[in-house]
């Protein structure tokens, strides 16, 4: 069984991005990445299974990353991405669930993530 989360295990800072379309004035728009929130997170490394070791060997890492359940946090898409405010790794977000643990422990969102994607 897993250990259960607590806000101990929140180590990393990352920022949720939204990509938008800006206009230059000139009639031309341009695609940005606009921050949305910024908070703490936990890491849980996927590693065992099909889609994770195809994703491996196209260079993609696949992994879980859990904030606390907030407002902010839930208006997250599969459309926007997470960057890692110490490394400046870029993730993908592939799947939210919110509060719908098997151990109904309703106070955090995951986010499944892949980075060395396209994301960017």
């Amino acid at each position: 069984m897993a250990s259960k989360r607590s806000t101990g295990n929140l180590k990393r800072w990352i920022v949720f991005e939204q990509r938008e379309e800006i206009d230059r004035g000139d009639g031309v728009t341009v695609a940005s990445w606009v921050e949305r929130y910024r908070c703490r997170a936990g890491y849980v490394h996927l590693r065992g299974g099909e889609t994770v070791m195809a994703d491996r060997l196209q260079g993609e890492h696949s992994q879980l990353i859990f904030v606390r359940d907030c407002v902010e946090a839930r208006e997250a898409e599969t459309d926007w991405r997470i960057r890692d405010l110490d490394t400046g790794r870029l993730f993908d977000i592939r799947d939210v669930t919110a509060g719908e643990w098997t151990d109904n422990d309703r106070r955090w969102i995951d986010f499944l993530c892949q980075s060395g994607g396209v994301a960017g």
